[in-house]
């Protein structure tokens, strides 16, 4: 059994069902366990990815020659393909061997491509986990289909539309099942009433039967018990699912023979060898009777969810959310709208990066160092072709831009104004243009330096300086003018970020000849300066803009700073002495205190926090200092510095903190932006301390008994408190993706934050960054059991400069009517800037809508070619009915569609735009054809 997944007693970790039968009850004939052999098989954790697979290579080796020699065997291989795809790139020569047992029923594969975690990716990086593995397992012979989940910490509200979406009609969990469910079905249920059966792993979890065969003469002592534990789950009397497997094992050799003996010679209890396709394939679909549970499963009732992996090692989970949006907001929309090459191998590539990342001991940072840096090479190489792809596209709308202009790519589904920042040329007062005469205001932001190179050379080292020109370049940019004055010695090139000069280096030489003595060489860039333009962009679409002298009128809502305050006319931000603020909205919706940073200990592991009994809380600086970094009209910035002294280390001895302290010093940058309903925060620090946790603190303009957290295509509602029960503290720290809500105010998210409600809901506390030195202790405050081994894991203290961004929206009313989607879309996917590439003279291109998506809540997932169509993917992520249109310029044609891309029923199209009624949390998905 998985060392961070023991198996507990019957009688201690799972107890037994309220409703378990009497003696009287129970059925008189044998108890049948249906025996499923397998392995589960973490692909990388303790030990990075290579090793595991050398484990990997020796134990399929060795099960596929006992099951080509004994027709009787089975096995289910943990319901990840992946597992197949890294054998089969060693041994290619055996995957005839492999697939003939596949095709045969004999070795179940999928349906997963990998065990993921459900909380630490997107929602449309789940559904390309699910469509890989079912293509990879069906192109192996067949697919287990089955949503097999058996150690994931937790599971998400929507898998179940998720699977159904998919064709799955059977779920299989473990992990975060809630104390109400007491037989091993229930009918889980999404947020939009889809309802899936689903088998929970029951005492003992996906090891329920390991060690049955280890010792030959006590198979039917063993069995008896193993039944013993598990028929309570099923007073009806049916045969009893029994996981023979743990963790990168392979069943006993002479398991097939030891089975046989056991049923010649004992009636007590009879066994059967079967996969899991056949287990479930002798299961009803239907849910009706079955208890309803609904929503994300995350209870610690029966069994260790393991939360602390939300909020240890955050860089990777910053890293894993700018890779899923270069990827499925930039890259992959873009390309089906716009580019006419092919580019589906680099996005291919890049999915099963971000898939295989997706790993419960991957992406969770719950492994060791070496995992951890494996692990962010390839989310950054999903990053790095996600936006290679996104330039690729530009690159051609570029080709068509002047070179004194720059494009912008607008990934998001309706059109906005937004700011953007443009490296344009001049140093005076600017403002942009579009081709239709639209003027939109600029500010500056900073200026370039002008003079690259002033120094003296003899003149027989003038070649050497030459050199330094390659054909029109010279240091990074292009040459647009050039003189050489004998008389003062003096060589003077002009350069810029384009030329249209027609340079040959020979002319410069051919000046130089004969030079005498010493010459002064000087290198001046033409003037450019950085400003912040406030533009319109269209849905999903693209528009050209052209700097020109002079300003341009004010925008409404124009933001100004003074005093330590910000202020745009809807919101206004003052900044008290103690580097906290306020945020008031014109509707009287008010924040005190927002931005407080606690620092406290933390003597847990990569798998779950813990407090010291002599914690040390720091929260009240030493120092603060206020800069006025940014003034308006179109954005303003303060930077709020706070000294503090965090302890350096945890002391595990005294069960406290050190008593040396490190100097801190905490930057929050707030900024205000032209017609934003929300602050932008950015909080940097050097992390030179071990063993503890920093959250920021957000009292709320009224306390909550509930918040709202985004993710996975949904937004779960949550309490104040979590269901314990196993030996694990019930901690209420909850995973979001794009926002959590909650009193009043929401903040907007770049990346998967850990948050909880503190102070009897009075605060929204959100963890920035929780180092810790072990992958697992063995002695945890707040959990029975080890997670793991007690494995160091040095890099996982974080140390250095560690920056986190996000937003802070007060709202009145309810967060649904409160445009909270609309502000997290803004904020997550800001437009895209690339320079024009095209000559001067070239005209201006105009402003170009793609796609359109409208509707109150209705969220975008996912934009792609798909055999010649164009496939959506939006969610009604929204607690009432709403209305979805979908408009696209030369639409003509339109269908509904499953989530593996299966086109069904059409869908009316009235003026290129498709109109459809979406249930609440309905994820819809369209093909449209143009």
């Amino acid at each position: 059994m998985k060392s961070h997944a023991p198996a507990p007693s019957a009688s201690a970790a799972h107890p037994a069902p309220a409703h378990s039968p009497t003696s009287a009850e129970t059925p008189a004939a044998p108890d049948e366990l249906v025996i499923v052999p397998h392995t589960h098989w973490d692909r990388e954790w303790y030990l990075p990815f290579q090793q595991f697979r050398l484990q990997l290579i020796g134990l399929l080796d060795e099960v596929l020659e006992r099951m080509e020699n004994d027709p009787r065997q089975r096995f289910t291989l943990d319901g990840q393909a992946v597992a197949v795809d890294d054998y089969l790139e060693v041994r290619p020569e055996q995957r005839e061997r492999l697939t003939s047992l596949v095709k045969s029923g004999r070795l179940a594969v999928g349906p997963w491509q990998i065990l993921l975690d459900e909380f630490l990716c997107s929602g449309e990086n789940i559904v390309r986990n699910l469509e890989l593995g079912l293509r990879r397992s069906q192109e192996m012979g067949a697919s287990l289909r089955v949503g097999y989940l058996p150690d994931m910490f937790g599971h998400c509200a929507q898998m179940p539309q998720i699977l159904r979406g998919a064709g799955i009609e059977h779920a299989c969990v473990w992990r975060g099942v809630p104390a109400e469910v007491d037989s091993h079905a229930f009918a889980w249920t999404a947020p939009d009433g889809t309802a899936v059966r689903t088998e929970y792993l029951a005492a003992g979890g996906y090891g329920s039967a390991a060690g049955l065969f280890d010792d030959p003469e006590q198979v039917a002592e063993r069995a008896t018990a193993i039944a013993a534990k598990l028929r309570p789950w099923r007073p009806d009397g049916s045969p009893i699912l029994a996981m023979y497997g743990s963790d990168h094992t392979a069943p006993a050799a002479d398991l097939a023979y030891l089975l046989e003996r056991h049923n010649a010679t004992d009636s007590g209890v009879t066994l059967r060898l079967a996969t899991m396709a056949e287990y479930f394939g002798a299961q009803p679909t239907t849910v009706e009777g079955l208890r309803a549970v609904r929503g994300e499963l995350r209870s610690h009732a029966r069994a260790n969810i393991l939360p602390g992996v939300f909020s240890v090692r955050a860089p990777l989970k910053q890293a894993m959310a700018r890779a899923e949006r270069a990827v499925e907001r930039y890259a992959e929309p873009l390309a089906a709208l716009w580019f006419d090459g092919a580019v589906q191998r680099f996005l291919d590539m890049a999915w099963h990066r971000l898939i295989e990342v997706s790993c419960h001991d991957s992406v969770t940072g719950c492994g060791c160092d070496e995992t951890a840096q494996q692990v962010a090479a390839r989310i950054a190489e999903a990053e790095q072709l996600g936006l290679a792809v996104r330039d690729m596209v530009g690159k051609q709308l570029a080709a068509r831009t002047p070179h004194d202009a720059q494009v912008l790519l607008n990934p998001t589904p309706e059109e906005r104004t937004d700011l953007v920042e443009l490296d344009v040329a001049g140093d005076g007062p600017v403002h942009v243009t579009t081709a239709e005469g639209r003027a939109f205001p600029a500010q500056r932001i900073s200026a370039a330096p002008t003079l690259l190179a002033d120094d003296t050379f003899a003149a027989e080292r003038l070649a050497t300086v030459l050199a330094r020109v390659h054909g029109i370049e010279l240091y990074g940019q292009e040459i647009t003018d050039w003189h050489a004055d004998p008389q003062t010695r003096v060589l003077h090139f002009t350069v810029a970020r384009k030329s249209e000069l027609r340079f040959d280096i020979a002319e410069v030489k051919a000046a130089l000849a004969g030079a005498e003595g010493e010459w002064r060489v000087v290198i001046e860039a033409e003037p450019r300066q950085r400003v912040a333009a406030l533009v319109e962009a269209p849905a999903l679409g693209h528009t050209a803009v052209r700097a020109a002298e002079g300003q341009a009128p004010a925008p409404a809502h124009a933001v100004h700073a003074a005093d330590g305050t910000l202020g745009n006319g809807l919101l206004s931000v003052e900044i008290a002495e103690d580097g906290t603020f306020a945020a008031r909205t014109p509707e009287g919706v008010e924040l005190t205190g927002a931005g407080r940073v606690v620092d406290g200990g933390d003597l847990g592991d990569t798998y779950n926090y813990a407090p010291p009994d002599h914690d040390v809380l720091v929260d009240r600086p030493d120092e603060v200092t206020v800069r006025l970094v940014a003034e308006g009209p179109l954005v303003a910035a303060y930077e709020v510095a706070r000294r503090y002294g965090w302890p350096s280390a945890g002391d595990f001895a005294a069960d406290g903190r050190t008593a040396r302290a490190e100097p801190t010093t905490v930057t929050t940058r707030l900024e205000l932006r032209a017609g934003e309903r929300f602050v932008r925060l950015a909080v940097s620090f050097d992390n030179r301390s071990d063993d503890h946790r920093v959250r920021l603190h957000v009292p709320l303009p009224r306390r909550a008994e509930k918040s709202y957290g985004e993710g996975q295509f949904a937004v779960v509602e949550r309490g104040l408190t979590s269901e314990g029960g196993f030996g694990e503290e019930p901690l209420p720290t909850f995973p979001a993706s794009a926002f959590v809500a909650a009193g009043g105010a929401a903040v907007l998210l770049e990346h998967a934050t850990e948050y909880e409600l503190v102070a009897n809901g009075a605060e929204l506390a959100l963890t920035l960054l929780r180092p810790t030195g072990r992958m697992s202790r063995n002695r945890h405050v707040w959990r029975d059991e080890p997670a793991g081994g007690e494995f160091a894991t040095p890099q996982a203290q974080c140390r250095g400069l560690r920056t986190v961004s996000f937003a802070l929206l007060p709202y009145a009313g309810e967060w649904h009517e409160s445009g909270v989607h609309a502000a997290a879309e803004s904020f997550r996917h800001p437009l895209a800037v690339l320079p024009g590439t095209a000559p001067s003279a070239t005209p201006l291109p105009g402003s170009t809508e793609g796609l359109r998506v409208a509707g109150a809540g209705v969220v975008l997932s996912s934009v792609r070619e798909r055999e010649g169509r164009l496939e959506v993917r939006v969610v009604a992520q929204t607690p009432t009915d709403t209305t979805a249109r979908l408009a696209l310029p030369g639409l003509r044609a339109a269908f509904r569609a499953d989530l593996l891309g299966n086109a069904g029923e059409a869908v009316a199209v009235d003026a290129g735009t498709v109109t459809v009624a979406l249930r609440p949390w309905e994820i819809a998905t369209f093909q449209l054809g143009r």
